[in-house]
């Protein structure tokens, strides 16, 4: 696939034009190809990461049975929710995706349904970005203590303090990377691709043919079990969801990164689709390979480990192979981190951009030299790390963190599908497009999306305690009274909801502005490197002249 396809987007007008004609100035760099966009939603999803990381989470509530049918279950609600936000994608290809295109597409009240669905979005970003680096965190630390680098004789207290410095860490490189510039990222999440195909098919294939023993197939796809300490089935089974709908979240990064994606009125619409649809078919092989290997009389240590795949490598391969394929999966989830704090830092800057966040000023920030918003970087690394400080008193919080994701994203996803939905034959539909199927389409993924999220609303073990409480709907009624109380007691007076940044002169100058500002960094980083003395000393006589009273 070509990495430098042409300029147009589907519609024949220039994806600079479109831009222009959406009413902003193209600010970011524009250097990522269809497959670029693609990969950043898919690498964010990344089936290593989330069926890994909530695997013990699914083994004790639910079962394989419950992991792998419930897969299929979400999977194609999920793919109706993916095609109604793509088809909206192609309307309005920007950086603020969600919250713009509900108060593009709201009749009346637009700049509240906005301002909402953008708080949900970035609650949802947020904690996503969280869950997977705390989720990576946690395999680090189990692949640490295998290995004897970590001490495994210590109380549990001390792991939850060692997991959350190693989050801090990751979440810390992460954002150096991402501030270095597109160009690193965008390459980093090409290699992410292949390296998620290709692990989940060496994970597969060992874990096929290597051991000596696997489950029956009846275990497999049958075997329900229940270790959350209520009983009635179906709950169990409903609130087991979590697994699957948490790991296929993440693909409005598409939407996220269509200022920088080349053609993008078509190549973000099929950057979130296709990634849903080739997440779904590796996941389920994924889920499936991984509990075939699950070792006969060992489900329940397996389970009850800290790393409970970790585990089932080494109980079916040995320490050697189980570390082997244990690397595989951090690997992948330290690509997943760094792709959601890429498309987390567009949305803080895209909603900052339009005044929306306290101190939108620093975070709309770009760095001319990079074209990247490093204020909004390290805004998402940071509010990350507070959704995880909570696991140092309290061991549901990874089960916490990732239904704070799921309900924050999938509100934000479903609102403006919802307003597509009635907004009928008034939408005026991209080059991309769902046709008459539209309006159907949009109304099954509204339902299902507000039912699955009063669905992680509720306890997930019981007895409920200080320890075991999900406090994902403290989280989000936090959120949901800040953002109503910013929006009675200011908002409303002044946001009006996305902002034209000015006329077609206008943004052409900001463009010129950003342009000259990048070059003369440029080559001051250029005589810095070949005559540093002489650069310094230039600098310092120029800052006391500006400084100097006349």
């Amino acid at each position: 696939m070509s990495t430098t396809p042409p300029q147009g987007g589907g519609t024949g007008v220039s994806d600079v034009t479109k831009l222009h004609e959406l009413g902003y100035a193209q600010e970011l760099k524009r250097g990522m190809s269809g497959f670029s966009n693609f990969a950043v939603s898919f690498t964010i999803i990344s089936i290593l990461s989330g069926c890994l990381t909530l695997f013990a989470f699914g083994m004790n509530t639910g079962g394989p049975a419950t992991m792998i049918w419930g897969w299929l279950l979400v999977g194609v609600f999920v793919v109706l929710v993916g095609l109604g936000m793509a088809e909206v994608c192609s309307s309005y290809p920007t950086a603020g995706g969600l919250y713009y295109w509900s108060a593009k597409l709201a009749k009346k009240n637009s700049a509240l349904w906005s301002w909402f669905t953008g708080w949900f979005n970035l609650l949802g970003q947020i904690a996503v970005t969280a869950g997977i680096d705390f989720g990576c965190a946690l395999f680090i630390g189990g692949f640490l203590t295998y290995t004897g680098a970590l001490s495994p004789n210590v109380g549990f207290h001390t792991v939850q303090h060692e997991v959350v410095l190693i989050t801090f860490i990751l979440l810390a490189v992460h954002g150096l990377l991402n501030t270095f510039g597109v160009n690193l990222v965008s390459k980093m999440a090409d290699i992410s691709v292949w390296w998620h195909l290709v692990g989940v098919a060496v994970i597969v294939g060992v874990l096929a043919f290597v051991p000596s023993h696997h489950e029956s197939a009846s275990f497999v796809f049958t075997h329900f079990v229940n270790n959350t300490g209520f009983h009635a089935p179906i709950y169990v089974f409903l609130i087991g969801l979590l697994t699957a709908q948490y790991t296929l979240t993440g693909y409005d990064a598409s939407a996220h990164m269509t200022e920088e994606t080349h053609q993008a009125d078509v190549a973000g619409p099929k950057g979130i689709v296709m990634s849903i649809i080739v997440s779904i078919i590796a996941g389920f092989i994924l889920i499936v390979g991984v509990s075939f290997a699950i070792q006969p009389g060992k489900y329940t240590s397996e389970a009850g480990s800290l790393v409970a795949p970790g585990q089932i490598f080494i109980d079916a391969l040995g320490k050697g192979g189980g570390l082997f394929l244990l690397l595989i999966a951090i690997v992948a989830q330290f690509f997943c981190g760094m792709s959601s704090v890429t498309a987390n830092s567009r949305m803080i800057y895209a909603f900052s951009r339009d005044g929306a966040v306290p101190g939108h000023q620093t975070w709309h920030k770009i760095n001319p030299r990079t074209r990247t918003p490093t204020n909004a970087i390290w805004f998402a690394a940071f509010g990350a790390f507070v959704l995880v400080i909570p696991y140092w008193f309290n061991t549901a919080a990874y089960a916490a963190v990732t239904s704070i994701a799921v309900i924050g994203l999938y509100i934000a996803y479903v609102i403006p599908v919802y307003l597509r939905v009635r907004a009928g034959s008034d939408f005026k539909a991209g080059p991309w497009n769902l046709g008459k199927w539209g309006v159907l389409n949009g109304t099954i993924a509204t339902i299902w999306t507000v039912f699955i999220c009063i669905m992680l609303l509720l306890p997930q073990l019981n007895p409920i305690t200080l320890t075991t409480f999900n406090y994902a709907p403290v989280a989000v009624l936090v959120v949901i009274g800040f953002a109503t109380i910013y929006w009675l007691a200011s908002a409303r007076k002044w946001f009006t909801g996305p902002k034209v940044q000015g006329s077609a002169a206008e943004l052409a100058a900001i463009e010129r502005e950003l342009t000259l500002e990048g070059t003369a960094e440029a080559e001051h980083v250029h005589e810095m490197l070949h005559h540093p003395i002489e650069t310094i000393e230039h600098d310092i006589h120029e800052h006391h002249e500006h400084h100097d009273p006349e």
